[in-house]
């Protein structure tokens, strides 16, 4: 087998399971697409930016991949099963957030980033299904967010994204019972990557509404982003992402963390009880915040 040309050891059995990962450039999804390949799959990494991090080129085939783009999804996919013979799981990965009060996220850029998060998805489950159908085995598993069942203020376009992908692959896994593809979503709530200053770099030079100076202030300064004390490491994520895709009986949802759990758990409460809990949160993320200076 070669990786970008150059020839891989033999250490890698032929019949190795094979994951196609999107996304890999950095943070999450270089770490999950490492991660497979410490249990011994053969992996194809993916970013839409070309090329990928040497860590991931020494041990991943790489291609470049716009998972905004038809055609390339299925080009993409399609080559991997001609040169591996098989798909054994597909990992959707990419995506960022437009931060900042719907108000003032532009529509357009709300569309461009579901284009990523949840069409992405969908596009590359068109493109795979038929070949693991065909073999009568394979797992989908999407990364998804505790956001995409509560919200928060400052993320509000991003969470509705992650809604979305729940919902379709809520869906998707029922539509598939019997053929032996599972789904499953992995839901880490904050992970210590780059996600946060690739939000704010977005959101630099936007016109803001004076009236929502408390939610700059979080997404800015405060927690609502990043600097979490309860953040988790992306290997956490990706060890997660690995159980789930070679778990005999793979659950719908795997919660990443505690709070992940927590935030689960808050979908039971009334409407009203969790926007207390969300503007209480949005405050003392502010106050701390401007207060670490």
């Amino acid at each position: 087998m070669s990786r970008n040309g150059v020839t891989a050891s033999a250490s890698e059995p032929a019949d190795a399971p094979v994951a196609l990962v999107t996304g890999a450039g950095g943070g999450i999804g270089a770490a999950i697409a490492l991660a497979f390949v410490d249990r011994g799959w053969r992996v194809y990494a993916t970013d839409v930016a070309t090329p990928l991090p040497e860590r991931v080129r020494a041990d991943c085939e790489t291609r470049a991949l716009d998972v905004t783009d038809d055609g390339q999804c299925g080009r993409v996919v399609d080559e991997v099963v001609a040169e591996a013979g098989r798909l054994d799981c597909l990992v959707n990965n990419a995506g960022y957030a437009e931060a900042g009060p719907v108000e003032d996220v532009p529509v357009e850029a709300a569309r461009a980033e579901f284009d990523v998060l949840v069409h992405g998805p969908h596009r590359l489950a068109r493109a795979a299904l038929p070949h693991m159908r065909e073999r009568g085995r394979g797992r989908i598993v999407t990364v998804s967010s505790v956001m995409g069942l509560a919200s928060s203020p400052g993320l509000g376009a991003y969470a509705a994204g992650k809604a979305a992908v729940e919902s379709l692959h809520d869906a998707l896994r029922v539509e598939l019972r019997g053929t032996g593809v599972d789904v499953s979503l992995v839901e880490p709530a904050w992970v210590e990557t780059e996600f946060a200053d690739a939000a704010r770099e977005r959101l630099a030079g936007r016109e803001r509404t004076p009236a929502y100076a408390r939610t700059y202030a979080a997404v800015d300064d405060g927690w609502t982003l990043d600097r979490n004390p309860l953040a988790v490491d992306p290997e956490r994520v990706a060890a997660t992402v690995v159980r789930a895709a070679e778990a005999d009986d793979p659950r719908a949802r795997y919660p990443v963390g505690g709070f992940a759990r927590f935030v689960r758990w808050t979908t039971w409460l009334p409407a009203p009880a969790v926007d207390a809990i969300q503007a209480g949160y949005e405050r003392a993320t502010a106050v701390v915040g401007r207060w670490l200076g």
